[in-house]
């Protein structure tokens, strides 16, 4: 039974199924994959949010004493909280807002 459509052309990845041909704009179903924070927000001295980072390497390159580095994925994560100086530096160069540096308690 044929509707006198063309049949979709799919591409399908592990990231998605990407819809290449149809009367409509492409579009993609894809997996959540969601990466937890170690550690807690009230105790560590920088937060980051995983949902927002784009895993740009800005907080973890600019950081003046280490405080952060990068998992293989390329997110990063509080390697060394005791270092943090509480300069905000990751915070203020993120470009997505995806990282706080908290203040001195």
């Amino acid at each position: 039974m044929s509707n006198g459509k063309k049949p979709r052309e799919v591409e399908k990845k592990p990231e998605g199924v990407i819809i290449k041909s149809d009367d409509s704009p492409a579009k993609m179903e894809v997996r959540h994959t969601e990466i937890k924070t170690e550690g807690d927000y009230k105790e560590s001295p920088v937060y980051i949010y995983h949902d927002w980072c784009v895993k740009c390497g800005i907080c973890v390159a600019f950081c003046p004493t280490g405080v952060l580095a990068r998992k293989p994925d390329g997110s990063p994560y509080v390697k060394n909280p005791e270092k943090c100086i509480h300069c905000e530096t990751c915070d203020r160069l993120c470009p997505n807002f995806a990282i706080t540096g908290a203040k001195q308690k």
